[in-house]
């Protein structure tokens, strides 16, 4: 009876084939055994054992099934398999497939793996004319490089995608993503990031609200509200790219680079960064409106350079700015042709065709020196060095008080010039004034040394030493071409009264046009990152298999 049962399935069998093959029905290739019972499964065919079915390439492997003819639609139960080409293997407990439809849907402990990846969840669903998959139930897609976790995904076979729109963590042995969105390509190792995400590992700690990371190169780029946050520094541009295996990072537009232990902030708008983990030096350049500020209390430091370049370990830096230097502190400025500061010696020297003003003193020489005090923090002392000169306008009058001699040293106070000694064939013109601002005389003499004490603006008092031949002459007696020493140049005009005049008018014109395309692009409709030509040429180059 079983032999004759056994055989009139297969004959069930041949006959479903053959209407399968002029209407692309599913089609039964192989059970162990068949039946029909109207009763229990109402005109459903009953196949056990090895059941294997088959439509358009795509091939169901199972225990039992329930396969209902007129429908073209099939329950399966027990070790379940679904194969298309060699793209795509699906395993489950229990599946149901509508071939009219070409839909999908596998639950219990669901296994769905492609030649780059696997996902593990409990349910999902696959759609054959879109082949896409996607699932509601927390899953885990592992690959040779990655482990990602989500609380919901879908798969496009076609393209090798995952997108997630909800809660997903990428694990990497480097480091791991997090995101809400977050469009992941297992072909080429891409990962596309939209909305608040971050990507923390042992070196730093990254935030991005649209951004792209390659997960086997390592190389980044973030677009949207970005920055790289490490232990001692915050690094933040309009758009930022990043290179982990080196720990090379650029920024482009609106560059703040935040340094949290040497109390300072690099800006311009194109940034190198170079982090050596193993000596700790650093080396970073800074072009296009940079500017270098140094955190001192209330009166902060502003340098300016049409490049600077800063490198060295933390506590040892060494900033040097080039071609038309500039800088500005409230009660200092001035300009050089390029700056070379030494951390560590606590030394900056201002270096071609230095100018310094000091309120409304402007000093001048071959090559300048400023020197700190690493202990308080604050500026030391002051070196003119060679062809000194200090000039500032009579406070009431036309003309100008002068000093000058080889070399000047000065001494600060709290961050200001307070005392100032100008030594070696000393010359001085200085308008002599009384209590009622009356002027009694104009002192013309050279000496071998001159000391001066400054409140401020202002010459508080001087006084000379040996030597000194000279006099007091009343207005009318000295003529005006006596009046100024050799080599005297005012240069008023020139002086930076803000930390806004430290950038020259081109400087200006690149901020405004970068800050007013920068809203222009915020005012435009957001639109998702395209994938790059290189992912779309990483899949040329790498072809999945045809889906028959």
């Amino acid at each position: 009876m079983k032999k004759v049962f056994f055989g009139i399935s297969l004959l069930l069998c041949a006959v479903i084939q053959l209407q399968a093959q002029k209407s692309s029905k599913i089609v039964v290739e192989h059970s162990d055994f068949g039946d029909r019972n109207q009763d229990e499964i109402p005109d459903a065919l009953l196949l056990r054992g090895n059941v294997r079915v088959r439509q358009e390439g795509v091939v169901f492997t199972c225990n039992k099934a329930y396969f209902f003819e007129k429908e073209n639609y099939i329950k399966a139960f027990g070790e379940v398999q679904m194969v298309q080409g060699d793209t795509l293997f699906l395993n489950s407990r229990y599946a149901e497939y509508n071939g009219e439809v070409k839909q999908a849907y596998a639950t219990g402990n669901v296994v769905m793996r492609s030649p780059e990846s696997t996902l593990v969840t409990d349910t999902i669903n696959f759609d054959r004319n879109t082949q896409e998959a996607y699932y509601n139930s927390y899953g885990t897609i592992t690959s040779k490089e990655n482990t990602l976790k989500s609380k919901s995904g879908r798969y496009f076979a076609n393209e090798k995608k995952f997108r997630f729109l909800t809660a997903v963590t990428i694990t990497n042995p480097k480091y791991t993503i997090k995101s809400n969105h977050l469009d992941y390509y297992t072909n080429s190792g891409h990962s596309y990031l939209f909305g608040p995400s971050t990507i923390t590992s042992k070196e730093n700690f990254i935030y991005t609200e649209k951004g792209f990371y390659d997960t086997k190169k390592n190389v980044a780029y973030f677009k949207r509200k970005s920055y790289i946050k490490y232990k001692d520094r915050l690094i933040e541009a309009d758009s930022l790219y990043y290179d982990r295996n080196r720990e090379y990072a650029s920024g482009t537009n609106n560059v703040k680079i935040t340094d949290s232990i040497n109390k300072g902030i690099i800006k311009g708008h194109y940034a190198e960064i170079y982090r050596n983990l193993k000596t700790e030096k650093d080396s970073m350049i800074i072009t296009k409106r940079a500017v270098a500020i140094s955190l001192v209390e209330k009166d902060s430091m502003y340098i300016h350079g049409k490049k600077m370049l800063i490198t060295g370990k933390t506590g040892e830096r060494i900033i040097r700015a080039f071609n038309n230097v500039r800088f500005y502190k409230i009660d200092m400025s001035g300009k050089c042709d390029s700056i070379h500061s030494d951390q560590k010696k606590a030394l900056t020297k201002l270096i071609g065709k230095p100018i310094l003003w000091n309120y409304e003193n402007q000093m001048t020489g071959d090559v300048m020196h400023l020197i700190g005090n690493n202990n308080t923090e604050k500026l030391d002392s002051l070196k003119v060095l060679n062809n000194s000169f200090i000039v500032s306008k009579d406070s009431l009058g036309t003309g100008y008080n002068q000093v000058k001699g080889q070399n000047l040293y000065g001494k600060f106070r709290d961050n200001k010039l307070y005392e100032v000694d100008v030594v070696k064939n000393t010359e001085v013109v200085f308008y002599m004034r009384n209590d009622q601002h009356e002027l009694i005389g104009i002192n013309k003499n050279v000496s071998s040394k001159i000391n001066m004490t400054l409140d401020k603006n202002t010459i508080d008092t001087i006084t000379f030493f040996n030597q000194v031949d000279g006099d007091i002459y009343p207005e009318k007696e000295l003529p005006e071409n006596a009046r100024k020493l050799r080599g005297f140049i005012w240069r008023g005009d020139e002086r930076i009264k803000s930390k806004d005049d430290i950038f020259p008018a081109e400087d200006n014109e690149l901020d405004a046009k970068i800050q007013a395309d920068k809203k222009a692009e915020m005012a435009k409709e957001d639109k998702p990152l395209e994938p790059s030509k290189e992912t779309k040429d990483y899949d040329k180059k790498n072809p999945k298999p045809v889906v028959k």
